[in-house]
């Protein structure tokens, strides 16, 4: 059976989207199929969360010609200040205090994912050797001597060298393959809006450690800031359910007045927070990207960051393989991927639900070592830098992609 293509890709998200250009742009040929209408994706009904692009991940969506569409969208994000609840104790990063030549450097960018995607979709759109179809769906896959086979739900089938599931956490690929995962829900929901407030936020982003979960106030363009309030299960439905004034002066008691007056601009959304990790990443044909692979807790604001990093990852190594003539889905490129990624991912994962853990309780001694803590690490400077360069996503072995080069 002839190839339809080199790569078919499940998942039509922002890291399917992200992986499919970046590998398509390389000229591999590439089909990705999604359950629903793309463009669907780009209302604002779809999705209300904002992303926090870290600079690493920002010199991937450079380098696969998707960032020009996104720059005059993105804010960027100069300082991040992290406070605990009630404590004079406080860490602070700024961009500047990463050393000469900085000053132009941010931190990273908040954009709308309604944002990202339109950029995607349309960077799509235009490469020859990416076809997409949508809404269809990959309802089996199979191996076999020389490739993968896909069947679609309406019976068609596509045959190609390598199937990479960006297919969502609950990963029917994933399951398919027999690929076991680690998961468990939190006893949290994430409450996501906009506001809009008096006083500038000068690229300042927030993260304020309250009882319940951290509470994070994320600047965007103009006078306005994306809030991801994690809230505890049982309360959150109740505060999503109430009138505009009394949600309002809610979040106004948590945001504080250091930006003047707010008030709620979005319509509110709810999401439920979870932790996965596969145990592999890899299967015979088969290699997990994005959330497919990786769930962690949004308290750093890495979760579609280390998804970016993955595509990095893989793209170079099937590009990689092509061109030495090699089969890209034979195996060997995907361990390599595997072996690249699944350290760092399985490491943040445990960062982030340790965070999570440790700021998310009263307990007084427990609530004294986090702050000194904070306060230590305010005061030293080269272990902040080094902490700041790890969350730009610009330390370790990166990906071409990952250091702003084409593949």
């Amino acid at each position: 059976m002839a190839d339809d293509a080199e790569l078919l890709i499940a998942g039509g998200g922002m890291v399917g989207l992200a992986l499919g250009i970046a590998c398509a742009d390389a000229g591999l040929g590439v089909i990705l199929v999604d359950r629903q209408d793309l463009s669907a994706m780009l209302a604002e009904s779809f999705d209300g969360r904002t992303s926090a692009i870290a600079y690493g991940s920002r010199l991937v969506l450079d380098a696969i010609g998707v960032w020009p569409d996104v720059a005059a969208e993105a804010e960027p994000i100069r300082e991040i200040r992290v406070a605990d609840d009630g404590s004079p104790l406080f860490l602070h990063y700024d961009h500047r205090d990463l050393g000469p030549g900085a000053e132009q450097t941010p931190l990273g960018y908040i954009v709308e994912n309604r944002v990202l995607r339109r950029a995607m979709l349309a960077r799509a759109r235009a490469l020859p050797n990416l076809t997409l179809l949508a809404p269809r769906t990959v309802a089996a896959m199979r191996t076999t001597a020389t490739g993968a086979v896909a069947t679609l739900a309406d019976g068609d089938t596509i045959a190609v060298r390598l199937v990479a599931a960006a297919d969502g956490k609950d990963s029917p690929l994933r399951r398919a393959a027999g690929i076991r995962a680690i998961e468990w829900h939190y006893d949290q929901i994430g409450i996501v809006t906009t506001v809009r407030h008096e006083r500038p936020h000068g690229g300042v982003a927030v993260e304020h450690f309250l009882p319940a979960g951290p509470f994070a106030i994320l600047p965007m363009t103009g006078n306005k800031s994306s809030i991801v309030w994690t809230e505890a299960k049982g309360l959150a439905p109740r505060l999503l359910a109430l009138p505009e004034s009394e949600f309002a002066a809610e979040l106004a008691a948590r945001f504080g007045d250091f930006l003047g007056r707010v008030e709620p601009i979005g319509p509110r959304f709810a999401y439920p927070l979870s932790l996965m990790q596969a145990e592999r990443y890899t299967a015979p044909r088969l290699a997990l990207v994005g959330e497919a692979a990786h769930v962690i807790h949004p308290i750093a604001g890495q979760g579609l960051n280390i998804g970016i990093r993955d595509i990095a990852a893989l793209a170079e190594l099937l590009v990689d393989a092509r061109r030495l003539g090699l089969d890209i889905g034979d195996g060997l490129a995907s361990e390599r991927y595997q072996r690249w990624r699944r350290a760092d991912s399985v490491a943040l994962a445990a960062v982030t639900d340790g965070l999570n853990r440790l700021f998310s309780n009263t307990i007084p001694p427990l609530r004294l070592v986090r702050d000194l803590g904070l306060a230590a690490i305010n005061r030293a400077p080269p272990l902040k830098r080094l902490l700041m360069r790890h969350a730009m996503g610009i330390l370790g072995d990166r990906p071409r992609l990952a250091r702003g080069e084409r593949l």
